[in-house]
Protein backbone atom coordinates (compact mmCIF):
# COMPACT_ATOMS: atom_id res chain seq x y z
CA UNK A 1 0.00 0.00 0.00
CA UNK A 2 1.50 3.26 -1.23
CA UNK A 3 1.13 6.11 1.25
CA UNK A 4 0.22 10.19 0.70
CA UNK A 5 3.49 11.19 0.23
CA UNK A 6 3.98 8.63 -2.84
CA UNK A 7 0.60 10.17 -4.03
CA UNK A 8 1.59 13.60 -3.72
CA UNK A 9 5.55 12.68 -5.62
CA UNK A 10 3.73 11.32 -8.44
CA UNK A 11 1.45 14.28 -9.00
CA UNK A 12 4.05 16.32 -8.84
CA UNK A 13 5.50 14.63 -11.81
CA UNK A 14 2.46 15.10 -14.01
CA UNK A 15 0.89 18.80 -12.65
CA UNK A 16 3.34 20.66 -15.05
CA UNK A 17 1.28 19.23 -18.07
CA UNK A 18 -1.66 21.41 -17.58
CA UNK A 19 -2.37 24.80 -17.93
CA UNK A 20 -0.66 26.83 -15.45
CA UNK A 21 -3.59 28.07 -13.79
CA UNK A 22 -4.50 24.45 -13.82
CA UNK A 23 -1.59 22.89 -12.05
CA UNK A 24 -2.93 22.70 -8.64
CA UNK A 25 -6.20 21.26 -9.76
CA UNK A 26 -5.13 18.81 -11.48
CA UNK A 27 -2.10 17.78 -8.94
CA UNK A 28 -4.83 17.19 -6.38
CA UNK A 29 -6.93 15.30 -8.72
CA UNK A 30 -4.21 12.94 -9.52
CA UNK A 31 -3.71 12.28 -5.54
CA UNK A 32 -7.38 11.32 -5.46
CA UNK A 33 -7.53 9.23 -7.88
CA UNK A 34 -4.29 6.98 -7.29
CA UNK A 35 -6.22 7.11 -3.61
CA UNK A 36 -8.72 5.67 -4.76
CA UNK A 37 -7.34 2.90 -6.61
CA UNK A 38 -5.05 2.09 -3.81
CA UNK A 39 -7.98 1.76 -1.91
CA UNK A 40 -9.73 -1.04 -4.34
CA UNK A 41 -7.26 -2.61 -5.53
CA UNK A 42 -7.80 -5.99 -3.42
CA UNK A 43 -4.70 -5.77 -1.64
CA UNK A 44 -2.58 -7.08 -4.43
CA UNK A 45 1.12 -6.43 -4.30
CA UNK A 46 2.04 -2.72 -4.85
CA UNK A 47 3.77 -1.68 -8.21
CA UNK A 48 4.13 1.97 -8.54
CA UNK A 49 3.79 1.60 -12.75
CA UNK A 50 -0.36 1.14 -12.09
CA UNK A 51 -0.02 4.48 -10.03
CA UNK A 52 1.87 6.36 -12.96
CA UNK A 53 -0.60 4.83 -15.89
CA UNK A 54 -3.43 6.10 -13.38
CA UNK A 55 -1.75 9.51 -13.28
CA UNK A 56 -1.36 9.45 -17.01
CA UNK A 57 -4.66 8.76 -17.43
CA UNK A 58 -6.09 11.65 -15.60
CA UNK A 59 -3.85 14.14 -17.17
CA UNK A 60 -5.11 12.71 -20.51
CA UNK A 61 -9.07 13.20 -19.26
CA UNK A 62 -8.14 16.84 -18.21
CA UNK A 63 -7.06 17.87 -21.29
CA UNK A 64 -10.21 15.91 -23.03
CA UNK A 65 -12.60 17.69 -20.91
CA UNK A 66 -10.37 21.16 -21.78
CA UNK A 67 -11.17 20.66 -24.95
CA UNK A 68 -14.43 19.74 -24.61
CA UNK A 69 -15.71 23.13 -22.38
CA UNK A 70 -13.86 24.62 -25.28
CA UNK A 71 -15.11 23.64 -28.58
CA UNK A 72 -18.08 21.71 -26.88
CA UNK A 73 -17.24 18.08 -28.93
CA UNK A 74 -14.49 16.06 -29.65
CA UNK A 75 -12.87 13.41 -32.20
CA UNK A 76 -15.12 10.72 -29.69
CA UNK A 77 -18.22 11.96 -31.04
CA UNK A 78 -17.15 11.07 -34.53
CA UNK A 79 -17.65 7.99 -36.48
CA UNK A 80 -14.58 6.43 -37.58
CA UNK A 81 -15.25 7.23 -41.47
CA UNK A 82 -15.55 11.42 -40.33
CA UNK A 83 -12.29 10.48 -38.18
CA UNK A 84 -10.01 9.08 -41.08
CA UNK A 85 -11.06 12.37 -43.75
CA UNK A 86 -10.19 14.82 -40.60
CA UNK A 87 -6.94 12.64 -40.52
CA UNK A 88 -6.43 12.45 -44.20
CA UNK A 89 -6.77 16.05 -44.60
CA UNK A 90 -5.33 16.73 -40.92
CA UNK A 91 -8.59 18.82 -40.01
CA UNK A 92 -8.04 18.27 -36.18
CA UNK A 93 -7.07 22.32 -35.22
CA UNK A 94 -10.40 23.05 -37.43
CA UNK A 95 -13.53 20.37 -36.79
CA UNK A 96 -16.06 20.31 -39.15
CA UNK A 97 -18.55 19.14 -36.08
CA UNK A 98 -17.04 21.96 -33.17
CA UNK A 99 -18.81 24.32 -31.91
CA UNK A 100 -17.72 27.21 -31.26
CA UNK A 101 -18.56 28.65 -27.13
CA UNK A 102 -19.93 32.47 -27.37
CA UNK A 103 -18.86 34.79 -24.47
CA UNK A 104 -21.76 35.70 -22.64
CA UNK A 105 -19.79 39.40 -22.20
CA UNK A 106 -19.84 39.43 -25.94
CA UNK A 107 -21.06 42.85 -27.11
CA UNK A 108 -24.21 43.02 -29.28
CA UNK A 109 -25.67 45.97 -31.00
CA UNK A 110 -29.40 46.16 -31.25
CA UNK A 111 -30.85 48.50 -34.69
CA UNK A 112 -30.36 51.83 -32.31
CA UNK A 113 -26.38 51.07 -32.24
CA UNK A 114 -27.08 50.66 -28.30
CA UNK A 115 -24.34 47.86 -27.32
CA UNK A 116 -25.78 44.96 -24.27
CA UNK A 117 -23.55 42.24 -23.15
CA UNK A 118 -25.44 39.03 -24.51
CA UNK A 119 -25.47 37.45 -21.19
CA UNK A 120 -28.27 39.97 -20.15
CA UNK A 121 -30.49 39.15 -23.96
CA UNK A 122 -30.82 35.71 -22.91
CA UNK A 123 -34.18 34.47 -21.17
CA UNK A 124 -34.53 32.87 -17.77
CA UNK A 125 -37.32 30.94 -17.36
CA UNK A 126 -37.17 30.57 -13.80
CA UNK A 127 -37.35 34.74 -13.35
CA UNK A 128 -40.04 35.90 -11.02
CA UNK A 129 -42.29 38.45 -13.01
CA UNK A 130 -42.22 40.88 -9.90
CA UNK A 131 -45.41 43.06 -11.68
CA UNK A 132 -47.55 40.07 -12.12
CA UNK A 133 -46.53 38.67 -8.39
CA UNK A 134 -47.44 42.27 -6.78
CA UNK A 135 -50.20 42.55 -8.64
CA UNK A 136 -52.77 41.73 -6.13
CA UNK A 137 -55.97 41.57 -8.03
CA UNK A 138 -53.88 38.66 -10.03
CA UNK A 139 -53.05 37.22 -7.31
CA UNK A 140 -56.59 37.17 -5.75
CA UNK A 141 -57.49 34.77 -8.66
CA UNK A 142 -55.24 32.10 -7.91
CA UNK A 143 -55.67 32.30 -4.76
CA UNK A 144 -57.72 29.32 -2.24
CA UNK A 145 -61.04 30.76 -1.17
CA UNK A 146 -60.83 29.52 2.37
CA UNK A 147 -57.37 31.53 2.32
CA UNK A 148 -59.27 34.86 1.23
CA UNK A 149 -61.70 34.49 4.43
CA UNK A 150 -58.75 34.00 6.63
CA UNK A 151 -57.65 37.41 5.28
CA UNK A 152 -60.93 38.73 5.60
CA UNK A 153 -60.87 37.43 9.04
CA UNK A 154 -57.75 38.78 9.83
CA UNK A 155 -58.64 42.26 8.42
CA UNK A 156 -61.98 42.39 10.63
CA UNK A 157 -59.55 41.89 13.52
CA UNK A 158 -61.12 38.62 14.59
CA UNK A 159 -58.89 35.83 15.77
CA UNK A 160 -58.53 32.83 14.25
CA UNK A 161 -59.14 29.45 15.26
CA UNK A 162 -56.48 26.57 15.69
CA UNK A 163 -57.07 24.99 12.00
CA UNK A 164 -57.19 28.15 10.19
CA UNK A 165 -54.17 29.09 12.04
CA UNK A 166 -51.82 26.13 11.11
CA UNK A 167 -53.70 26.28 7.10
CA UNK A 168 -51.93 30.18 6.88
CA UNK A 169 -48.65 28.47 8.68
CA UNK A 170 -48.53 25.45 5.70
CA UNK A 171 -49.09 28.36 3.15
CA UNK A 172 -46.70 30.55 3.81
CA UNK A 173 -44.21 28.10 4.09
CA UNK A 174 -45.49 26.46 0.98
CA UNK A 175 -44.63 30.30 -0.76
CA UNK A 176 -41.41 31.12 1.26
CA UNK A 177 -40.32 27.69 -0.60
CA UNK A 178 -41.36 28.43 -4.07
CA UNK A 179 -39.21 31.97 -3.25
CA UNK A 180 -36.68 30.65 -2.29
CA UNK A 181 -36.22 28.11 -5.67
CA UNK A 182 -36.84 30.75 -7.51
CA UNK A 183 -34.07 32.95 -6.64
CA UNK A 184 -31.76 30.02 -6.25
Amino acid sequence: MLDWQQYIDIADKFQHKARYEDREDLRQEVVLRLAEADRNNGHKPDNLSWAYRIASFTVYQYWRSYYNRLNGIDCGHCSNRQRKECKAKDLYSKCPRAIEVESLNKPIADKDGNLTEFGYLLADDNAIDLEAWLDAKRWLLGCPKRLIQIGYKLYAGKPLNWSEHKYLERYRQKEAKKIQLALA
